[in-house]
């Protein structure tokens, strides 16, 4: 390792909406009893050899999964400070920003005046106007919308204003600007996390998404971890969701993915050629195609699929490296609650390094800021909120 630095590279891996039970406050939030990992695990037996082995199922009894004599990460599971439960209040919190207050959602879309003044801005009407899977609402509304050439707004349980166009209806270029034009909208009471272009290609009854989705976030309150990092000249990349929401503050490079497997070839790709600072990535599948959907058996294929990924990327790092897994939230796909929307839980923590002995418990962490404390500490920073581990894992 580099002097004055413990690990010449972090790799932070959040799996987005794999949550690992209810947080002590869930119920406030309609979600007692939710348990992503925990649902998940008791639908059908998991194959997760490689984040078994890491500690996982050491975190907290899961069906079918046996936890392990002596793990080769260290484990623990954290919990969210701020209010809310959703992609930008996660992230924040494992930077160091803890918020006062949550995000707006709308629940019953948003407010009459709030669309009037956007279309005003825009030029045209917009369809929609309510909470929705950005899936179903294309299939439900593109047609209207080809027809007529007006955008798509919906909403979900998380603080987002999304915008679905048809690239050939609404070329990309003016879908980032109508976005632009609702980020600028959305403030004060109105101030969404995120307001997202959602672009789409395709007929009638054979709609799809395409991969230029773009995250157009709130500014976050300084000092945070990409910041003091980048104070430092520890260089950050991120990959998926992280430039988007976090601004592009201290990322000096980035990429976004098509999928996980597209997210975890361009992160053995990455690491190939990046030997120190932080590697940040976000895998969205698990949140966007799966828990949002109730879908139990995708979101358990998926986790699979990243646990066979996991293997050979693990024998890929060195004794200089550490990795870290976790999630932001989650969003327990059971059927059995009828709600697609996030859920406020605990998520997951793994710390492992080929250079570690593992087998530490890192018990229940106060805040995701932890992490980000342990990131800090490790290049020699530190950020507003959080206890490192960085000691507990050596």
């Amino acid at each position: 390792m580099a002097a004055g630095r413990r690990f010449d590279r972090v790799i932070w891996i959040v799996l987005d909406s794999v949550g690992i039970g209810p947080l002590p406050d869930a119920a406030a939030y309609g979600d007692a009893g939710r348990d992503t990992l925990g649902h998940v695990a008791c639908w059908r037996p998991l194959r997760l050899e490689n984040l078994v082995r890491l500690g996982l199922a050491n975190i907290k009894p899961l069906d079918h999964l046996a936890p392990v004599p002596h793990p080769e990460g260290s484990y623990g599971k954290g919990a969210t400070v701020s209010p809310g439960k959703d992609t930008t209040t996660g992230h924040w919190e494992m930077a160091g920003i803890w918020l006062d207050r949550a995000f707006p959602v709308y629940p019953q879309g948003f407010p009459t005046e709030l669309i009037a003044e956007f279309e005003r801005r825009i030029g045209r009407s917009t369809l929609g106007n309510k909470p929705a899977s950005g899936t179903q609402i294309i299939q439900e509304l593109g047609e209207q919308h080809m027809r007529t050439g007006f955008p798509i707004v919906y909403t979900s349980g998380d603080s987002v204003f999304q915008i679905a166009a048809h690239e050939e209806v609404i070329p990309v270029a003016q879908l980032y600007g109508m976005c632009e034009t609702a980020r600028a909208l959305l403030d004060g009471p109105n101030r969404v996390g995120r307001v997202i272009a959602r672009p789409f290609l395709g007929t009638p009854g054979n709609f799809r998404r395409t991969e230029r989705r773009h995250d157009y976030a709130i500014e976050p309150p300084r000092p945070m971890l990409l910041d003091v990092l980048a104070e430092g000249q520890v260089p950050v990349f991120g990959l998926g969701k992280i430039h988007d929401i976090y601004n592009g503050r201290g990322v000096a490079e980035y990429l976004t993915t098509k999928n996980n497997i597209d997210g975890m070839a361009k992160l053995n790709q990455e690491i190939a050629r990046r030997p120190s600072g932080l590697v940040f990535a976000n895998l969205v599948d698990f949140d966007m195609l799966y828990g949002h959907r109730k879908d139990v058996e995708g979101f358990a294929r998926s986790l699979e699929e990243f646990d066979e990924l996991l293997g050979p990327f693990l024998g890929s790092l060195q004794g200089e490296d550490l990795l870290l897994i976790t999630a932001d939230h989650g969003c327990d796909p059971d059927p059995v609650n009828p709600t697609t929307d996030h859920s406020r839980e605990y998520v997951p923590i793994l710390a492992y390094s080929p250079g570690l002995p593992g087998g530490r418990n890192l018990g229940v962490r106060r805040t995701l800021a932890d992490m980000g404390q342990t990131v800090a500490e490790n290049f020699g920073r530190s950020i507003p909120h959080g206890t490192s581990f960085l000691g507990q894992i050596e």
